[in-house]
């Protein structure tokens, strides 16, 4: 977002493959997925993406190729997917078919959004095609006033329309998360993405994003996931080298599966390559669990909608009046 001074986003096309991982199954029960750097006598040096572990030999029951035990792909690309929350949003299963950055942004450009306030812009995108939307918090931090411009598949062409109509459904400050809705009752069903996991990223990963870096709408960039778990301020994200700039806070960060793994919020400036995506799973995490972040929009003073308490039971009520 423009007001927004860090608003991570960052740089890069590289394209690195993945190496070879293992898995090695513990006498425990446990497994642990990495690479295996070197053997020793009496242990295995692992790499597993943030850190690397010593595991001793006498404690691994078996050691596997990732590829034995990874879930097959689906040869037609189409993964199956699990639909959650009501309907709210869809999960995908991770055994889609790769295919290329340029295939994708042909085919989910359109759940991209631009978020327009009084105060600046961001981005967004569908999670359904009743118009319920995620971006940033900071994106529509202070305003009550938000537009949505959408770009409609129409003839083999994108035509924008804008959405005045907008209602906040829910927000969480803390993990930089607000839940939108299009109320328009005029708008046709929208284009929209699926959730993807978090923790089947892999470090050098090839990830890309869709937003509108100063205003400049439907850009995408490309880059690889440079660690999944850096911490900051207390939180864990995404460090990718994927580039973002002021305006896309709140856009989608895509797998080549293309699955949101992640919604981009900010940049270290004066950086080049250091950008910053909340995993998938806290959105997930926020959309399940929704009614706790309800915004009331009838007190827009008050950020929280407070819940009814629950009525007593008919019988518990008919005793307490005969006594």
């Amino acid at each position: 977002m423009w007001k927004r001074s860090l608003c991570f986003v960052a740089a890069g096309a590289l394209a690195v493959t993945p190496l070879a991982a293992e898995v090695f199954q513990l006498r425990d029960g446990a497994s642990i997925r990495g690479q295996l750097l070197t053997e020793k006598p009496r242990q295995y040096v692992v790499d597993v993406g943030y850190t690397v572990l010593l595991i001793p030999r006498d404690a691994v029951l078996e050691v596997k190729s990732d590829t034995e035990t990874a879930p097959d792909e689906d040869p037609a690309g189409a993964a199956e997917t699990t639909s959650e929350a009501g309907g709210l949003f869809t999960l995908g299963n991770g055994r889609g078919k790769e295919r290329s950055v340029r295939e994708l942004a042909r085919e989910l450009g359109e759940a991209v959004v631009q978020v327009r306030t009084p105060g600046g812009l961001g981005s967004g995108f569908f999670i359904n095609e009743d118009g319920h939307l995620i971006t940033n918090f900071h994106v529509i931090e202070g305003e009550t006033r938000i537009s949505v411009e959408v770009y409609h598949q129409r003839n083999g062409q994108l035509e924008r329309h804008s959405y005045q109509d907008v209602r906040i459904v829910a927000m969480n400050k803390f993990a930089d998360l607000a839940l939108l809705k299009i109320e328009d009752p005029d708008a046709r069903p929208f284009k929209s993405v699926l959730l993807g996991n978090s923790d089947q990223l892999a470090v050098g990963e090839r990830v890309f994003a869709i937003g509108s870096p100063m205003g400049l709408e439907r850009t995408v960039t490309e880059g690889i996931v440079s660690t999944k778990t850096r911490e900051m301020q207390g939180d864990l994200y995404i460090q990718t080298t994927t580039q973002i700039n002021p305006g896309n806070s709140g856009g989608p960060l895509f797998n080549l599966r293309g699955e949101v793994v992640g919604v981009t919020n900010m940049k270290l400036l004066f950086s080049e390559g250091l950008n910053f995506a909340i995993p998938v799973d806290m959105v997930t995490y926020f959309l399940r669990h929704r009614d706790a972040y309800a915004y009331d929009n009838d007190n827009p003073a008050n950020p929280y909608r407070y819940l009814k308490p629950p009525r007593r039971p008919a019988v518990a009520a008919a005793k307490d009046s005969s006594r």
